[in-house]
């Protein structure tokens, strides 16, 4: 064996470990980046009902009513949420949500009981959840059956 197949063979495990690192800090730096994703409805949502989930690939959050405080649910822990209940004139009345147990889990008081107690009421909703740097968002109707 030469001196060149020696120092090659010496130094490939370096060299493999520094690929890695650099691999690793490159996607952890793409997964930082700003990005904004939207969320859909998953069949019909009924807050009143504890029956609206939003989706957006595997991200999941559900949206529920009770006792004066609207509860969100999530799949992924949130950094934040904020929700809006928007009115006839389409201004929205933000209501920044807080962590309770986890960061699954958040809540706040709000104003959006009364807008849901009538069967057939619809109330037009905004939420934005931020998670490692991405952005999700949706602008939903929740129907009282």
């Amino acid at each position: 064996m030469n001196k060149h197949s020696k120092i090659a063979i010496f130094i490939a495990p370096f060299l493999a470990i520094i690929g890695f690192a650099v691999t690793d800090m490159y996607e952890e730096h793409q997964a930082a980046e700003k990005r904004i994703f939207t969320m859909k409805v998953q069949n019909q949502c009924d807050i009143k009902a504890k029956n609206c989930i939003l989706e957006s690939d595997q991200f999941l959050l559900s949206i529920s009513h009770q006792q004066g405080q609207t509860l969100v649910n999530s799949t992924y822990p949130l950094d934040t949420a904020t929700l809006f209940i928007v009115d006839a004139n389409n201004n929205a009345a933000s209501y920044p949500l807080g962590m309770t147990d986890s960061p699954y889990y958040w809540r706040a008081e709000t104003t959006l009981g009364p807008l849901i107690d009538n069967p057939g009421s619809d109330q037009k909703l905004r939420i934005i959840a931020n998670i490692k740097g991405g952005s999700y968002i949706s602008e939903f109707t929740s129907t009282t059956q």
